[in-house]
């Protein structure tokens, strides 16, 4: 439900905007409120669920979506959609923050695998089916519905949600200034990402990102020391699981470098119609759905290390074939490549998620589950700004540039991934 919000609201915002009259600049913000907001909130939430229980903040989580879902959809105005979409960040945060965690206490280690491939296809088929979901709504009836198919779903998940296990709350308390300083950071990097993807705001954003960098940092001292620090210090002094996190960053920017840049070729150098567009799409998230559930159910019986890095050189290997073939080799050709760098990019996630959650001690679940939700996130930012910066420097050949970077940072995955055969982890219950 959280990651089915964010795409289709892309496809609603040109109607939104038109209906509540606002300028399509402005309107973008409907989404970045979201995106900043769960950014944000994360680390502290999945800190949160280690002390009061993970199935809590989970429940909580679903029913602040909820009643936010229904606030977007009464919204009179502009301000007041932005406002909801923050709280409705909220929810969802607390929902991906404790999804990781709660997978590690309903599943013994040996199908822990199997069990976060599932979570990745359902993840990958449900940011699928969100544009044509969307357009079929907006087609029915009024763009707010496209936040009002929440509500019943949120009501029925938190009632099923009393079936998820419970963790033993922990004895210490959160700190919310550390909270707060965090969200801030987090915040202005993400917001920082976002204006330098603009050629207008360069200069407030790198301005903002330095200064969030700068709060972090400031985090990072002021905890140095603690044993369960909101940044999560203690885990990323674990090699395989810092290598992780560096892999999933450079995966995820690859990724949404190339989703970003790839429409914009086809549809205004070569002319393809918006369906076409989002048809010749469509093989790349079917195929992470496909190979995801089979890859998870692999990596509990193959070194995830090993398959993460055959999975990476396939989409690397994807993308290159992209930059490559273009249209020129007709659309079923391109297709097929496109096809081939998804099953790469879901060989790799399950895997490497694996390892992620799978090498962290179980007290310290929410904290690896919401440091894998915001690596995800960042490099999806870095991903979309790469995008955006060789559009402005790269006139002739914008999209080629795009998908060069992509497959320079896909490569460099895959050779994180393979050096990790070389990298012990640590054996947990």
């Amino acid at each position: 439900m959280a990651a089915l919000d964010v795409t289709i609201a892309n496809v609603g915002l040109p109607t939104i905007a038109n209906d509540l009259h606002a300028a399509p600049a402005t309107s973008i913000w409907i989404v970045n409120a979201y995106t900043i907001t769960v950014v944000a909130c994360l680390l502290p939430l999945s800190a949160l669920g280690e002390m009061i229980g993970f199935r809590r903040v989970s429940q909580a989580g679903m029913g602040l979506f909820g009643l936010a879902s229904l606030g977007c959809a009464l919204a009179p105005s502009l301000e007041w959609l932005t406002l909801a979409r923050v709280f409705q960040g909220v929810g969802a945060a607390g929902i991906m923050g404790t999804s990781m965690a709660l997978i590690r206490f309903i599943y013994p280690q040996r199908q822990l695998g199997t069990a976060i491939g599932v979570t990745a296809m359902v993840v990958a088929v449900s940011s699928a089916i969100g544009p044509p979901l969307a357009s079929l709504i907006l087609s029915l009836g009024s763009w707010r519905w496209v936040f009002g198919v929440n509500v019943p779903v949120s009501v029925l998940t938190v009632f099923l949600a009393v079936n998820l296990p419970f963790n033993a709350p922990s004895r210490r308390s959160l700190d919310w200034k550390a909270a707060a300083l965090h969200a801030a950071g987090l915040g202005l990097i993400v917001t920082g990402l976002g204006f330098l993807s603009d050629g207008g705001a360069g200069r407030l954003g790198l301005a903002l990102l330095v200064v969030g960098v700068g709060l972090e940092a400031v985090l990072v001292l002021r905890e140095r020391g603690l044993t369960d620090p909101l940044i999560p210090v203690d885990l990323l002094r674990i090699p395989i699981f810092s290598l992780s996190l560096c892999n999933s960053i450079c995966a995820f920017g690859a990724h949404m470098a190339a989703l970003v840049a790839l429409p914009f070729d086809l549809e205004h150098r070569l002319g393809f119609s918006a369906v076409q567009v989002g048809l010749m799409m469509t093989p790349w998230p079917l195929a992470v759905a496909a190979a995801a559930p089979v890859a998870g159910w692999l990596a509990d019986r193959f070194p995830p290390a090993l398959l993460g890095g055959i999975g990476m050189a396939v989409m690397t290997t994807g993308i290159v074939l992209l930059a490559a073939v273009s249209t020129t080799l007709g659309v079923p050709v391109f297709m097929a490549c496109m096809a081939l760098a998804g099953l790469g990019f879901g060989l790799f996630q399950s895997p490497n998620n694996r390892i992620l959650i799978g090498s962290s001690p179980r007290s310290r679940a929410g904290a690896a589950g919401g440091m894998q939700g915001t690596a995800r996130l960042l490099g999806q930012s870095l991903g979309a700004v790469s995008v955006a910066v060789c559009f402005h420097l790269s006139k002739d050949q914008p999209t080629l540039t795009a998908l060069a970077v992509a497959a320079v940072a896909a490569g460099l995955a895959t050779v994180i991934s393979f050096t990790r055969l070389t990298v012990p982890t640590p054996v947990r219950a």
